[in-house]
């Protein structure tokens, strides 16, 4: 097998910028180029064109490989849902939400399957595949059920980079301190090193790489801080969100950090707005006086609707929306704003028979079912306007429209209603991830928060399309500090040796 795995000494270490570099870097030379992550974490998903459900990361992946992404590319990914407990997806489809102990038992042989099938597909269909690690490898009491690291590597035979982050400091400890601890086979896979995230002068790193060339292994490059900013899928890239913002950004945009938040992506395409300011509501002191808030989605809609309750700020928003603020909640924020939330099951708080009474503010009521619904939308606003977005949830909410509340959209299949905007457009409640990826639309909402504010209108900021040109930007950087000829050489040379 063509290909390479990159893991990190920590998380968020930079494992996925740096596969979504080299995966772009290698389309750019013409190449079929796969990513793939063995087993994800994450309450970040991305809906493939067959509604499955595979990790964010891969989603932004594929797209950097110029290719549709796939199943194959993250089949086992495993949602949260508590310290104890978390969803299981398996080749993109809901498997159950056991116990971590659960999981080792009954679905670990799963996992493997699904994972060897992956490969074997994609192997067939990719010149390259470029995989991601997780966390760090060397975690010792998760060694022995570690999917994304050592397995995927001993299943794919293939070499391993290592990627260290030296902005956190400690980098020659993080990288020692793995290499040393990796099992002997493992340790032989090791090709190289990738000391991410440099600030300053790279001379005055020389004796830097010297030490880890002789201690560790050979350093392939120094890459420096780069203000790039990417989808971002790890819950510690958070408040990387928040990196761009400047003096010049006059619209104070807040996000509400919901404890079990999922799809913060879904404000990524505000950081390309030259005058927003994104900052994150942790507790209700730092609500302050936003021009608009966005409620994101969640795993769990009741719990997090109880969190906001106990710290204030449920009360603050509510104060807020009446004074005439401007809100839109997406999925499980949609579903707070309505008036009940029923669980007879339990499929969403965990405890059957459960009942909490919404903000009240939307006319809607949500029961939360087994069967969940994942798929990709399309359809239309009013004007005719496309809208594209996708859906992933158990909820299902009953809307009574009326001349206060009208439907957001409408679906291209049927004309089906979906969401809900007040009269006013201040408050929006949809079901759809990535509703403000769809540019014109965006627009057309944050010029509504800037005319209260007494601001002009600005033109509508193609983030798509600024994207794309980031992926260039980003696998040209890594291009100047890395060589990829070699670690072609290096994919080639060691398929050659299997």
């Amino acid at each position: 097998m063509k290909g390479l795995i990159v893991w990190g000494t920590t998380s968020d270490a930079g494992k996925s910028y740096i596969v979504t570099a080299l995966c772009r870097a290698l389309a750019n030379r013409g190449y079929s180029v796969a990513p793939f992550k063995g087993q994800n974490m994450s309450n970040n998903s991305y809906i493939t064109k067959e509604s499955r459900e595979i990790g964010r990361s891969q989603g932004l992946q594929a797209e950097a490989c110029r290719t549709e992404a796939t199943v194959d590319m993250n089949p086992v990914l495993l949602k949260p849902r508590s310290d104890r407990k978390a969803e299981v997806i398996i080749q993109g489809i809901s498997s159950g939400s056991p116990e971590a102990g659960d999981y080792r038992g009954k679905y670990m042989s799963l996992a493997k399957e699904a994972i060897q099938l992956s490969l074997k597909r994609l192997e067939k269909e990719y010149d390259f595949i470029i995989m991601e690690g997780a966390g760090s490898p060397v975690e010792i009491n998760l060694m022995d059920t570690d999917l994304a690291n050592l397995y995927t590597a001993e299943t794919a035979g293939v070499p391993a980079l290592l990627v260290a982050d030296i902005e956190r400091g400690g980098v020659f400890a993080q990288l020692y301190g793995t290499e040393k601890l990796l099992p002997s086979d493992h340790r032989e896979r090791l090709a190289g090193i990738i000391v991410n995230r440099f600030r300053g002068d790279p001379a005055l790193f020389t004796d830097g790489v010297k030490w880890i060339e002789e201690n560790v292994s050979p350093v392939l490059g120094v890459l420096p801080k780069l203000d790039i900013a990417m989808e971002r899928e790890d819950s510690l890239s958070l408040n990387r969100l928040t990196e761009n913002n400047t003096s010049a950004s006059v619209i104070d945009l807040a996000f509400i950090a919901l404890p079990y938040i999922s799809n913060y992506t879904d404000v990524e395409p505000f950081t390309a707005e030259p005058d927003v300011s994104i900052r994150f509501i942790h507790a209700a002191e730092d609500f302050g006086d936003p021009d608009a808030v966005i409620i994101p989605g969640t795993r769990s809609t009741i719990l997090d609707l109880h969190h906001l309750e106990r710290s204030g700020t449920a009360a603050l928003l509510k104060s807020y929306i009446n004074s005439g603020g401007t809100v839109a909640g997406i999925c499980g924020g949609l579903q707070m704003l309505g008036e009940e939330l029923i669980d007879e099951e339990g499929n969403d708080s965990g405890t059957a028979g459960t009942r909490a009474a919404g903000l009240g503010i939307l006319p809607l009521v949500t029961s939360f079912e087994a069967e969940k619904t994942t798929r990709r939308w399309s359809g239309r606003q009013e004007e005719n306007e496309p809208i594209h977005g996708y859906e992933i949830h158990t909820g299902r909410s009953s809307i009574t429209y009326s001349a206060e509340v009208v439907p957001l959209f409408y679906s291209n299949s049927g004309g089906e209603p979906e969401g809900i905007v007040s009269h006013n457009g201040r408050i929006t409640g949809t079901y759809l991830h990535h509703v403000f990826h769809n540019d014109e639309w965006r627009s057309r909402w944050l010029n509504q928060v800037r005319k209260h504010k007494n601001l002009p209108g600005l033109d509508v900021v193609y983030y798509e399309k600024e994207k794309d040109q980031r992926l260039d930007e980003l696998a040209a950087a890594f291009e100047r500090h890395v060589n990829v000829d070699d670690l072609i050489d290096l994919m080639e040379s060691t398929a050659d040796d299997k």
